[in-house]
């Protein structure tokens, strides 16, 4: 049985490619096949640009594994007639799951305690305060669906919470504050859950850091783009801020080795949707997508 090939644009992890495999014929770029393929699969970090179109103009479908969207040159799909699909619900619920642990790790210093604890440092005295978090004000930077998952947590935990974005969304039951810097000032931690891009690069620059203070903690699952990293590890060295959790860093893998040596950051892998249900779920949307746009059928294209 022929199998229709189905380009490869990024490496993609093991259960995926797995289960593409049973229904189609995975090609990488340089395959001969490649030039005839009418579906790409590439994931929202490495996206898909006007270039990579362009190369394989039998596209027809980009299926993106994540939530984000900025680095696929959705104008370019539009005009060549490429629809684009993502996974933009599958994420929501462990992501913000794993913010709040971010959150928590670094105001309570969890992975320091952990630290501490096998180090032997128990019996030779005892770690000094943490930062609580009951009734603590709570800054949430764009309230979409992970954002609006955060607040409801942080909400549900005692804390005060608050966002900024683009706009006020008068249904969210939360203070909307016009700009980052005033809510980084009335914020005991400010949450990232904005999307990547230029609109959003250096969003978090020294002029939050400084708002949010030497007891904020600053927490990121957004994009490593967000923030200003020379800024952060400015404020983290010099304890403008308290600490920081980060899941997404400017250079993945190849993180700033001066994260490594810093006791008031908790480093993550981005790893926040790593789950065995999200993974789960991802990979059936992705199929159910790919599914409906060679039946002919309705699936969301963000390229529409």
């Amino acid at each position: 049985m022929n199998l229709e090939p189905l380009l490869l644009l990024t490496a993609i992890p093991k259960d995926l490619r797995d289960a593409l495999a049973e229904k189609y014929s995975l090609v990488e770029r340089d395959s001969d096949a490649a030039a005839s393929a009418r579906i790409a699969v590439t994931s929202g970090m490495s996206g898909a640009d006007a270039t990579t179109m362009s190369a394989f103009p039998s596209l027809r479908l980009i299926a993106s594994m994540g939530v984000g969207l900025d680095k696929i040159d959705l104008a370019a799909a539009r005009s060549k007639g490429i629809a684009v699909c993502h996974t933009p619900d599958e994420l929501t619920e462990d992501v913000a799951d794993f913010a709040i642990g971010l959150m928590y790790a670094a105001s309570r210093r969890i992975a320091e305690a952990d630290r501490f604890v096998r180090a032997g440092r128990w019996s030779r005295g005892r770690m000094s305060p943490s930062i609580g978090l009951h009734g603590k004000a709570a800054g949430i930077v764009a309230l979409g669906r992970i954002g609006t998952a955060i607040a409801r947590r942080a909400d549900g935990i005692g804390m005060d919470v608050a966002w900024t974005g683009p706009r006020p969304k008068p249904e969210a039951p939360w203070a909307y504050v016009a700009d980052i810097v005033s809510l980084a000032a009335r914020s005991d931690v400010l949450i990232l859950a904005s999307p990547g891009g230029e609109e959003t690069r250096h969003m978090v620059d020294a002029a939050v850091l400084a708002a949010l203070g030497p007891r904020g903690i600053l927490v990121n699952i957004a994009r490593g783009s967000v923030v200003d990293e020379a800024a952060l590890l400015a404020a983290l060295e010099d304890r403008t801020i308290a600490g920081a959790g980060l899941d997404v860093f400017a250079s993945e893998p190849a993180l700033d080795p001066r994260f490594v040596a810093l006791e008031n950051a908790v480093l993550a892998p981005h790893y926040a949707s790593l789950t065995d249900e999200t993974r789960a779920a991802i990979i059936a949307r992705m199929l159910r997508d790919i599914d409906a746009f060679r039946r002919g059928e309705a699936f969301f294209d963000a390229a529409a």
